[in-house]
């Protein structure tokens, strides 16, 4: 029988490195202003912490750093013009619907509440998944 040790142990650790690097502070700031939304849940993904409404993604503490929200794939270049939000990459590609903020942008409750009340609304309007 063909020893396979050093095969199986490269693919467990490839999953036991997904070390969340997301700001813990962010994440409990936006726990206490979404806490009160009927059917939130978090999820760990993307290397950050996403809370979701229904299941749909609202708004994350992302493991790049700072604040990754989903919004209506329509308003999101008003949002950028008149923000500091910028569209979120993934692997060099922009995605719509999908808008990034750094850390210094939500840093005063209000900004932070701002930017969770349209990314609830957002995942609010889509139907919830189950």
């Amino acid at each position: 029988m063909p020893d396979d040790t050093a095969g199986s142990r490269d693919r467990r650790d490839v999953r036991t490195i997904g070390v969340v690097a997301y700001d813990e502070k962010l994440a409990e700031r936006i726990r206490s202003l979404i806490a009160n939304e009927p059917d939130v849940g978090e999820q760990k993904m993307f290397g950050g912490l996403a809370f979701l409404i229904g299941g749909n993604m609202a708004v994350a503490a992302s493991g790049q750093g700072g604040l990754m929200v989903r919004v209506d794939p329509a308003k999101g270049e008003t949002l950028i013009a008149k923000s500091h939000a910028r569209p979120m990459e993934m692997r060099g590609r922009s995605m719509s619907g999908w808008l990034r903020l750094d850390s210094d942008d939500v840093r005063q409750k209000r900004e932070l509440s701002k930017w969770i009340d349209i990314g609830v609304s957002y995942a609010k309007s889509l139907p919830p998944k189950r």
